[in-house]
């Protein structure tokens, strides 16, 4: 559980850097934050954003689903099966289907699956640099120049 707060922690830190950076120009007169100021506004600006409501998994309880905060930010478990697809129900008007979890959509242009938040290095944005992630959101390529960036991520709102 520690494990995963700190990862959390640090998507947050991470993020709210980025967001920063995406919206403040230097010339704002904004002061310069505290690592406390950076967490407050990172997970301010997640919870706004609402990343975690398709980067993380969630998990069914009484009250109905809920965020699973073993996975935070983690995007789609690997080993979750997709629900079956039925041909009827990919109409037109009806194009968007999406798992349990909103961490996988089918759609015209196929099947897309919520990335990883989280700093590993690996599977995750770990070796991402502000730079990448800004480029990325400005042009809707995975860091900035790979492949697209499908829907339904809303990186358009962050392009200007």
């Amino acid at each position: 559980m520690k494990r995963n707060l700190f990862v959390f922690s640090v998507s947050i830190v991470f993020f709210s850097l980025i967001f920063i950076q995406l919206n403040y120009s230097e010339n704002t007169g904004q002061k310069t934050m505290t690592k406390e100021e950076q967490l407050a506004h990172g997970k301010y600006l997640v919870e706004f954003g609402g990343c975690n409501d398709c980067h993380s998994p969630k998990v069914m309880t009484t009250m109905g689903p809920v965020l699973d905060t073993t996975h935070l930010l983690s995007g789609h478990p690997a080993e979750e099966k997709l629900p079956e697809i039925v041909p009827s129900m990919i109409q037109p008007g009806n194009w968007n289907l999406a798992n349990f979890n909103l961490t996988a959509w089918v759609g015209p242009l196929g099947v897309t699956f919520s990335a990883n938040l989280t700093p590993d290095k690996p599977t995750g944005t770990g070796v991402w640099t502000e730079e990448i992630f800004i480029k990325a959101m400005r042009t809707g390529k995975h860091m900035g120049f790979e492949r697209n960036i499908l829907p339904p991520m809303p990186w358009t709102t962050l392009a200007v």
